[in-house]
């Protein structure tokens, strides 16, 4: 990503717009095709000054001005005079950016894929190793870790989804001309825009949206929803990691998450380090949606805080997946701790369970009474609920032996999740079967 959205960056994809609208010009019999193929030849990174182009970009406002001006000075007075024909700086630096925001959401996709299939194996893996679910951070009713990464890899499912409709649908040529008309170009305009966007590879909108910026606003807000399901993760991982609850710990590997003054310490650093660039990313978006009221034709202000909003936007982004994919690579999955918590509390997780099992014969109302009542029993004496409810009379004439164990078994009380797990397969199996 820095590579991509560097100065550098964009000065390339800014000459390469403008060395395909000189021969997009020329297909379409505005401009000599030798005159076209001069000023393609010049369109080359290595014969321009980036920084100057940068620094002298802070007083004309754009940089294609002072792109343009070495441009022109590299070619005979042949060809000077068609340099930029038809074009405002607008149309160059939103191409430009256009072309570096669909290279950077390969980036993603490849980098979210591997999350993807991280998580897959993870799912797969563990669909049976039991664990408290956990409701507003306290134990709720049992699960598997194994639906837990199928959640995960669901979340990743949508994203990859999304970023390949933002990548079909939202990156698109941008083409109008001084005021949106494209008036210098004549008769031309439209046949210039089409050969410009074929060139380009990129699809060719209705008309120019120099001060409609949805499309934009709508990448930058997909990427912070990239970044919230990459902060949930790594908040399941962070949590998970507690010396409390113990069930996850990241890789291992030397260097990684110590301390300066603990020697004993081993912190989940790429969840941190995740969570850390999830909110740089997310800051990122309303920048964007701020900016979209602009003015008229053409924003004094809006639109230029994108060009620092949106890079800034795919570099944060990219980090949070890259830090998500390595831990969730290299995780290390503690069953035996995941089972132990179970009866941390005195397996009172068991409760709906219980109740269920209890509400055939008192009634909803008062199954969900009398397992509250023992819960709190449980609780009082430091017992287990299933060590109270075997004492307990009204448990006894609803439920005989067999059934109570069958109640308090949490392998027993798991609905659904092996459904899930296997939708959530399925459903990222289907979408790299699209990708593919």
């Amino acid at each position: 990503m820095e590579r991509i959205f560097s100065p550098a960056g964009h000065v390339a994809q800014m000459l390469r717009v403008e060395a395909e609208l000189a021969r997009a010009q020329a297909r379409a019999g505005v401009m000599v095709t030798e005159v076209a193929e001069e000023i393609a030849s010049r369109c080359d990174p290595a014969l321009v000054d980036v920084d100057a182009i940068m620094r002298d970009a802070a007083s004309s406002g754009t940089p294609v001005i002072p792109l343009v001006q070495q441009l022109t000075a590299q070619l005979p007075p042949s060809a000077r005079d068609w340099v930029h024909l038809g074009a405002t700086s607008q149309d160059v630096v939103d191409t430009a950016l256009v072309l570096q925001m669909r290279e950077g959401v390969g980036v993603l996709l490849a980098e979210l894929t591997a999350v993807g299939e991280a998580a897959a194996v993870l799912a797969e893996r563990h669909r049976a190793a039991m664990m408290p679910g956990r409701t507003l951070l306290q134990h709720a009713v049992p699960i598997t870790f194994g639906l837990k990464a199928a959640r995960w890899l669901s979340s990743v499912t949508r994203q990859v989804g999304e970023l390949e409709r933002v990548r079909r649908e939202l990156l698109v040529l941008q083409f109008g001309g001084a005021a949106g008309t494209l008036a210098a170009l004549g008769t031309h305009g439209p046949e210039v825009a089409r050969y410009l966007a074929g060139a380009l590879e990129l699809p060719l909108p209705d008309l120019p949206w120099h001060a409609e910026r949805d499309r934009p606003a709508g990448v930058v807000a997909a990427l912070g929803i990239v970044a919230g399901t990459m902060a949930k993760i790594a908040t399941d991982i962070a949590l998970l990691a507690q010396t409390e609850v113990g069930e996850l710990s990241e890789g291992e590997v030397p260097g990684k998450g110590g301390s300066s003054a603990m020697p004993h310490k081993r912190n989940p650093v790429d969840a941190m380090q995740a969570l850390v660039a999830a909110r740089l990313a997310i800051g990122m978006v309303p920048v964007v949606l701020g900016g979209m009221a602009q003015e008229h034709e053409r924003a004094a202000g809006g639109w230029q805080a994108e060009w620092q909003a949106i890079p800034e936007a795919f570099r944060q982004v990219a980090r949070t997946v890259h830090h998500v994919r390595l831990a969730l690579e290299s995780l290390e999955v503690h069953t035996e701790r995941m089972l132990a918590n179970l009866t941390l509390d005195g397996a009172r997780l068991m409760a709906e369970a219980l109740a269920t099992a209890l509400r055939p014969a008192l009634g909803a109302q008062e199954a969900k009474r009398l397992v509250g009542t023992l819960s709190a029993r449980a609780a009082q004496a430091q017992s287990t609920l299933g060590d109270v409810a075997r004492v307990d009379a009204q448990v006894a004439d609803a439920l005989d032996a067999a059934a109570l164990s069958a109640a308090l078994d949490p392998a027993r009380s798991l609905g659904a999740t092996n459904e899930w797990i296997d939708a959530a397969l399925r459903a990222w199996q289907d979408r790299a079967g699209v990708r593919a």
